[in-house]
């Protein structure tokens, strides 16, 4: 029986585990990356392992997510992660030199090669063929000492895709009609493989949007096939001794299939506050627009940003719109800069912005009180802009361009006739913003800033686990709930326990208070709890704060990793009714925890005793074997460290 790529892809990586869809895998990694939200307390976790090199072909360290020197602790965690990643054998982009993701497809990603990064938007290495997964900092930090990376093997849904896009209709509309389809939930234990005559016809950029996207479905990842599209990209890019070619077999099966006809598609817009909240951009449009913001891993490439170049071309953004666009690596500014694109934007009217992140995580650029924004971004949770009041709704660059112009939401297509824009034989080459690791064996002293505190740290589970319910909260709580990353906490994100004052503010101002009063205890939480960003910085701040476990109706792999990872009892309500019996305050015991922690692995329910009725309330734990002995140790840390 033949196999489809992503079978390959783990195949040719497997370190141990059955290839059977839900059973536990390990698999080798090849490259790594972080970004300074998370990597700064990566590399903490890094020397605390006491590795002194990494074991990677390649591990990269971007900063792209703060990069506002608005006080000395960016500039302090910057340094730290330079001088961290020259001892340890790390490359280092520097700020300015675009978003991690960006950056990686340019220079670093190799199909065939497994990526594992502290970012949930990782997957976008799909895009030329990798199997490119985001996870915990904890997670990469060991991998980056040459250990596998275990996941549950995932299932693979395959994406027929047929026909090709009309004009005005992109990349982004067709990850938009899958989310519109598949959920927000929809890729839970998947990777989407796409396949199909449609593929031919995208270039690199929009299978990497695509990709990148795949990220809301709560997708493992995404990939795509390497084939002539993939190698001329990397060919362009001077890499063309990186590609491999990388197709399913002709008889390769799958455990689903969903068939979407790219011609069929229209500009499409996800309104608030979910990726998943589709709507079709003419059954909305007039709806009037304070701001546009184009840029993010998402959307930032060469092509899209010349299509906006070429869009704004001799007309000026509408005098109530305030414009901003972010290129997303300085490859991609230059490029702008040199062939007179950039000066068609400036002169449209619009502000450009540093390459990175930016209004997508809220950093800078937060809208007005009640301000309708359009963005080219992945996310448009509620307050992530940095104003909780603010309605975000996601669309293509060409969509954000028309309605840029016309000051209301626009469908592209009031335009005219679609620019051809094409991909570029040579990009422009110039990585004097990517540091080289020192030789191995030459001394760097790691400079660290008063803003680096010790992280959290859990110990062995006691015989019983006592806490009370410090909080309740709904489906879909995102990290942005858990772990506000903002313009005002992402400067502390060395510092847990500053950070631990603000941990679920947006659900409840009291927790954080709650919980040290109470030394600790349990979140109550709904379905999907966790959604969004890998920051683990969401499982530090409530270890911090003595968080022993959260009882949800379900929850986002990344998040459930990390929290198992730090020793956090990740248990799902069994019955979903006991919820609705739940209230805050409530007190609870899990008796013999170590016993009834190693019976999950068998299938056992962990019983949690509600004092006030002596209930039981029966919950699963849905651990491996491995996962029993993280726990029972106080967290991956401490279970490496022992050397197991």
């Amino acid at each position: 029986m033949g196999m489809n790529i992503t079978e390959k892809l783990i195949k040719n990586h497997l370190v141990s585990g059955e290839m059977i869809a839900g059973k536990e895998i390990a698999i080798k990694i090849d490259q790594t990356l972080t970004q300074d939200s998370t990597g700064t307390m990566a590399y903490l976790q890094f020397e605390a392992i006491g590795i002194p090199r990494v074991k990677t072909e390649k591990s990269v360290a971007y900063i792209d997510h703060n990069t506002l020197q608005t006080g000395f602790e960016n500039a302090d965690d910057h340094k730290y992660i330079q001088t961290v990643t020259s001892k340890h054998g790390i490359y280092f982009s520097k700020p300015g030199n675009g978003i991690c993701h960006q950056v990686h497809l340019e220079r670093f990603g190799k199909p065939g090669k497994t990526l594992l990064g502290s970012d949930s938007h990782t997957p976008t290495g799909g895009g030329i063929g990798m199997l490119a997964i985001g996870a915990g900092g904890l997670d990469v930090a060991v991998a980056m000492g040459g250990g596998a990376y275990y996941l549950a093997m995932p299932k693979v849904c395959r994406i027929n895709l047929t026909g090709k896009l009309s004009p005005w209709v992109t990349a982004k509309d067709v990850i938009l009609e899958v989310l519109r389809r598949l959920s927000v939930k929809g890729g839970v234990g998947k990777v989407m493989e796409y396949a199909g005559e449609g593929v031919k016809s995208l270039s690199v950029p929009q299978r990497a949007t695509i990709t990148n996207m795949g990220a809301e479905l709560g997708a493992t990842t995404s990939v795509f096939p390497s084939d002539e599209v993939t190698k001329a990209f990397l060919k362009a890019q001077g890499r063309e001794e990186d590609w491999i070619e990388l197709s399913a077999d002709a008889d390769a099966t799958y455990d689903e299939e969903v068939t979407i006809a790219l011609d069929e598609i229209a500009p499409l817009v996800a309104c608030p506050h979910s990726p998943d909240n589709i709507k079709q951009v003419k059954d909305i449009e007039g709806l009037k627009v304070d701001q546009v913001a184009i840029g993010s891993c998402t959307n930032s490439s060469y092509t899209d940003m010349m299509t906006v170049a070429a869009l704004l071309k001799g007309k000026s953004v509408h005098p109530d719109v305030s414009l901003v666009i972010a290129p997303g690596s300085k490859q991609v500014m230059n490029m702008l800069a040199a062939n007179g694109a950039l000066a068609d934007i400036i002169s449209a009217g619009a502000r450009i912005l540093e390459c990175g992140c930016g209004p997508c995580i809220g950093m800078g650029q937060a809208p007005a009180t009640n301000a309708v924004s359009l963005r080219t971004i992945n996310r448009n949770f509620e307050g992530r802009s940095g104003t909780k009041s603010a309605q975000v709704y996601i669309v293509s660059p060409e969509t954000a361009v028309a309605s840029a112009l016309a000051g209301v939401l626009t469908d592209p297509h009031a335009l005219g006739e679609a620019p051809l824009v094409s991909m570029p034989e040579h990009f422009m080459v110039n990585d004097n913003l990517i540091i080289p690791p020192a030789p191995e064996g030459e001394c760097v002293k790691v400079v660290r800033g008063p803003n680096i505190q010790p992280f959290p740290k859990n110990t062995k589970v006691p015989k019983e686990i006592k806490g009370g319910a410090l909080i309740k909260v709904e489906d879909n709580i995102t990290t942005d709930h858990i772990m506000p990353s903002n313009a005002k906490l992402l400067p502390f994100r060395s510092n847990v326990p500053y950070l631990a004052d603000y941990c679920l503010t947006p659900c409840d101002p009291e927790f954080p208070a709650r919980a040290k009063a109470a030394g600790g205890g349990f979140i109550i939480a709904g379905q999907n709890y966790g959604q969004g960003s890998s920051r683990e910085h969401a499982a530090l701040a409530p270890l911090q704060l003595g968080v022993k476990g959260v009882i949800a109706k379900s929850f986002a792999r990344i998040h459930m990793a990390n929290l198992i990872n730090n020793g956090i009892l990740p248990l799902v309500f069994v019955n979903e009714w006991d919820y609705d019996n739940i209230k805050l305050g409530d007190e609870f015991v899990i008796k013999y925890a170590a016993d009834q922690i190693k019976g999950a692995v068998e299938g056992q329910n962990v019983m949690v005793t509600l004092v006030r009725t002596g209930e039981e309330i029966p919950t699963r734990l849905n651990i491996s074997a491995r996962q029993c002995d993280i726990l029972l140790a106080g967290g991956l840390l401490n279970y490496t460290k022992e050397g197991k």
